[in-house]
């Protein structure tokens, strides 16, 4: 019999006790759903047989909470066992529930009254591994809003993954001072998780000051990364002034350069985007951006927005791509 190291004998000890309390979380976790889920249900049902249901549902609700509240102590006070309501409510179907999100997040998702929203944030929550935190911030944030163009085909597109505006509040740069794009660039990278995490769902960071090289001349790109799902690059160039043609120019020849010398076979096209902290809508409509599939301009904030005036951005720019589609299908 082979001897084994005390070490080996700890690491193999120890990834049996965290896969142990992994299945013990993960089956309280099912039971806890699973019964607050039936809670919702009853109540609801039991609501719908009486008449004046706001009134009578509240009366019942507060009656229950005492007597459940003095036979198993706290966490069945009115406010959670409305939340249960609200619970079932929001996922009728049992089935559908994850057992990879908690109640924490049930119980967020379940205050999102639109179904196609709280769908869209408990899809991404799943898939993106968000903790309760990120999923409060991705909320707060308006992040179903801010994307670009909501998926209404099982194919996703770039239109569907990228927002506009994006906010970088989490990169703790002060939105008084003058800051380069170097500096912006650098807080990226500090913060390359939460970038990530904003960005979009299925990138994969690839470089910084990526180095291109021609017969004749070296250029450098701020930015690239690799989205799984599209199968393709998106390199990225920062602006800190107003856009301008020549930026323009400048993404749409890396794009080019990039697919020519970099890009792999089985990859599509290459992205690229122009990250920048003020968009002039004219120019914009009035170069390549407006022509082509694969460049983009999206305006980015450095703070986070109060609800109202961020709700007045997105409309803006929802108008605005509006627009920009029926353009190009007229053309």
């Amino acid at each position: 019999m082979m001897e084994i190291s005390e070490d080996s004998l700890f690491l193999s000890v120890k990834e049996i006790i965290n896969q142990s309390r992994e299945r013990v979380f993960r089956l309280a976790n099912s039971t806890l759903l699973l019964s607050y889920w039936q809670i919702g249900q009853i109540i609801v049902e039991d609501e719908q047989q009486g008449k004046g249901r706001a009134t009578y549902g509240k009366f019942v609700l507060k009656n229950l909470s005492k007597k459940l509240t003095l036979e198993f102590g706290k966490g069945f006070d009115y406010t959670n066992l409305s939340n249960m309501r609200k619970f079932y409510q929001a996922f009728p179907i049992v089935d559908t529930l994850s057992q990879q999100l908690s109640w924490s997040h049930y119980r967020l998702l379940s205050t999102q009254e639109n179904k196609e929203k709280r769908e869209y944030y408990l899809e991404e929550a799943v898939q993106n591994n968000w903790n309760v935190r990120d999923l409060k911030r991705q909320i707060n944030s308006l992040a179903y809003e801010r994307v670009i163009q909501h998926k209404k085909s099982p194919v996703e597109n770039i239109n569907s993954v990228l927002k506009d505006p994006y906010i970088f509040e989490f990169l703790g740069l002060k939105t008084d001072e003058k800051i380069s794009e170097q500096e912006i660039e650098t807080a990226i990278i500090d913060h390359i998780q939460k970038f990530l995490l904003e960005f979009g769902k299925g990138f994969a960071f690839v470089a910084r000051q990526l180095h291109i090289a021609t017969d004749t001349s070296d250029f450098y790109i701020d930015l690239v990364f690799y989205n799984y799902i599209l199968k393709c690059f998106v390199i990225i160039d920062l602006k800190t002034g107003e856009l301008s043609h020549q930026d323009i120019g400048q993404i749409d020849m890396y794009v080019r350069m990039y697919d020519d010398l970099k890009r792999n076979e089985g990859d599509n096209p290459t992205i690229g985007i122009l990250l920048c902290s003020e968009k002039d809508e004219t120019i914009v409509k009035y170069s390549v951006l407006n022509d082509k599939n694969n460049l983009f301009a999206s305006k980015y904030l450095l703070y986070l927005p109060k609800e109202e005036e961020l709700k007045q951005i997105i409309d803006q720019d929802r108008i605005r791509f509006e627009l920009e589609q029926e353009d190009k299908k007229s053309k």
